[in-house]
């Protein structure tokens, strides 16, 4: 519904423009959100698109320029021309800036740098030395920063004066002349102390910051444990170098997230949309796996031909399928669960006994309500004998069990030596408990029957 709304407004707006009815569509864009308009000029033919962005007032214009797709932009800033391009920058929040320049053509950033003032440039260009995946990758080096013997009087006249080009002024920073990190106060802070208090009177001198070369992901699941809106950001000597807000830490979280999902499913993660993503590259980001699991699998098809004598009745045969999708589903459950755990900081390296304690404990009773159902099923049901009902029902049991504890222990494992747990998931736990409940079926189904 949103969807076709959008669609119908784009063209609406494209009718307007084309038609030369400029004030209109200006009036209808400036009651839109800057992430609502950037889905629409999305939907546009694209030689409307710069038309309609034309129409935008400053600020909205850079708002929704952060909130287009790169190919937009690339469109967009091939369109305008160097004041036009100018504008755009001057208003742009430097790490928002940082982010478009890291994902365009090197001709397209050398035009966006000789744009940027001097002082954006240069800013510009120290974030970009930092990891990619570094805190200082996604900071921004524009927030307040307060002296320790500035009044509340001094402070609210400086935010005033300085505020409008920051990028958050709900929390200010009180550094030193060397700009060492002292303490943080609040707007809510300055408002309700007297107005002769200084900075260091008032300031909070317990902060939570981050290094510029600890990994975004720690910061962002610092911003949600200690339920943070901005964070600084300090360099080895504890001297403020920028701070890092909600608004990039989402988009941290969406990144890590879709990552850890594509890793969990056997996909090198994509730098792109599904959409945009050209078909090749989404073949080479899933065939390297698919090769891996396929010969990995060839064990299975190993065991059951070494083990075919002991296989010789049909309903054992025939529940092999059974017990190692069993096996695969019980050890994906585990693997998912203490991944999600470890990503999270819920689970550590050093909790890895509690969990396989939880784990074996929480298989027995899986295993045991599987077996027996399964039990009725084949001697009531079915009308199996005795003897092959409790060797597939004694595999299920033990199969559950070690594949719960397999799927808890490996990315616990992986994580402590430094591989990313996700890539432990489904398929990986999945072949390797085909092969280990095969093996214990074989020897079972041997030393009963």
């Amino acid at each position: 519904m949103a969807e076709n709304m959008s669609n119908a407004l784009g063209e609406t707006l494209a009718l307007l423009v084309e038609g030369k009815k400029y004030t209109a569509a200006r009036d209808v864009l400036e009651t839109m959100h800057a992430a609502d308009i950037a889905a629409m000029l999305e939907e546009c033919r694209a030689e409307v698109v710069p038309l309609l962005f034309r129409l935008l007032p400053k600020e909205l214009a850079a708002d929704t320029f952060v909130e287009m797709g790169e190919d937009q932009q690339e469109i967009l800033i091939t369109s305008f021309s160097d004041s036009e391009l100018k504008e755009v920058v001057d208003e742009l929040y430097v790490d928002d800036a940082v982010d478009i320049v890291e994902e365009m053509p090197a001709n397209v950033v050398r035009r966006i740098l000789r744009q940027a003032d001097p002082e954006k440039r240069k800013m510009i260009n120290e974030i970009l030395k930092y990891p990619e995946d570094s805190a200082g990758s996604i900071m921004t080096t524009e927030y307040v920063s307060l002296r320790p013997g500035m009044t509340v009087e001094d402070a609210i006249k400086r935010i005033r004066r300085t505020g409008i080009d920051k990028e958050t002024i709900n929390t200010c920073y009180v550094t030193s002349d060397n700009r060492k990190l002292l303490g943080i106060v609040t707007v809510r802070a300055l408002l309700l102390a007297d107005e002769n208090a200084t900075m260091e009177e008032i300031m909070t001198e317990d902060v939570i910051s981050a290094l510029t070369t600890e990994d975004r992901e720690e910061v962002a699941h610092n911003f949600t444990k200690y339920d943070l809106s901005a964070m600084p950001v300090v360099d080895v000597e504890n001297r403020l170098v920028g701070i890092v807000t909600v608004d990039d830490v989402m988009d941290v979280l969406q990144e890590e997230t879709t990552e850890d999902i594509e890793k969990m499913a056997a996909i090198t993660p994509l730098d792109k949309p599904y959409l945009k993503t050209a078909v090749f590259r989404m073949y080479l980001s899933r065939i390297p796996w698919l090769l891996l699991l396929m010969f990995s699998a060839t064990f299975t098809g190993g065991i059951i031909t070494r083990y075919e004598n002991a296989l010789t009745n049909s309903l054992l045969v025939a529940s092999i399928p059974m017990l190692m999708a069993t096996g695969g589903n019980c050890g994906s459950q585990a693997s998912v669960t203490v991944i999600r755990g470890l990503s999270i900081g819920e689970i550590e390296f050093r909790d890895v006994l509690r969990v396989i304690w939880k784990e074996m404990r929480v298989a027995i009773l899986c295993g045991v309500t599987l077996a027996f159902i399964n039990f009725f099923v084949l001697s009531i049901l079915v009308g199996a004998e005795a003897s092959v009902a409790a060797v597939i029902c004694i595999t299920l049991l033990v199969t559950v069990t070690v594949a719960k504890i397999v799927g808890c222990v490996l990315p616990m494992v992986a994580s402590k030596i430094g591989f990313d747990p996700a890539v432990m998931a489904s398929p990986f736990i999945t072949t390797i408990i085909d092969a280990v409940s095969l093996m214990i079926y074989v020897n079972i189904a041997m030393q009963i029957l």
